[in-house]
């Protein structure tokens, strides 16, 4: 039997990240990106204004409905 391999997508690859509700909570980086070539893991309140930045990679998220 062969062990399928997942790989996660590049952290910080992107400036702009469009995220829905179902990826909250939201986090930088998010869970499907790897963490090891990265910064520590912070959460981003972005349910009030519906848009929100990394504090570490400058990342832009927008919320959409």
């Amino acid at each position: 039997m062969t062990a399928v391999q997942v790989h996660p997508t590049q952290a910080n690859a992107e400036r702009r990240y469009v995220v829905t509700r179902a990826d909250l909570p939201l986090s930088c980086p998010m869970p499907s990106m790897a963490l090891w070539n990265s910064h520590p893991r912070v959460y981003l309140p972005i349910e009030a204004e519906g848009e929100s930045d990394c504090p570490y990679c400058g990342a832009h998220f927008v919320l959409q409905d």
